[in-house]
């Protein structure tokens, strides 16, 4: 049934949410076929390209550097990936799939805390 996209909200459901593979298996099930959860922290910087955007992004790779966390930094400047976090200002910051700030520039010592958290 493709109405409304519901079919396709069915089929975005079938992928495990501790590593990405395809199943409609609960999560518990996922770790007991060998699924392997990423301790890993992912932090994702949301922006347009923009001198803003870019700052955030060296920001926060500062900040991990400091913390000496095993980070994953990233820029996403691929519009539809930003609308899925509903991020409506930008630059935006993602800790771990949770957006934790959207509309302003933090400073190094900010995404530190943040990253404590």
């Amino acid at each position: 049934m493709a109405l409304f996209n519901f079919k396709k909200k069915m089929e975005d459901d079938m992928y495990c949410s501790c590593c990405g593979c395809a199943t409609n298996a609960p999560v518990d099930e996922d770790i007991e076929q060998g699924c392997e959860i990423s301790a890993k922290t992912t932090v994702k910087v949301l922006g347009s390209g923009c001198k803003n955007c870019r700052t955030l992004y060296e920001n926060a790779k500062q900040a991990v550097s400091a913390l000496g966390l095993d980070a994953d930094v990233q820029y996403v400047t691929d519009m539809s990936v930003i609308a899925k976090y509903g991020v409506m200002s930008m630059p935006a910051i993602v800790i771990n799939e949770k957006v934790a700030s959207a509309g302003k520039v933090l400073k190094a010592d900010e995404i530190e805390k943040l990253l404590n958290a």
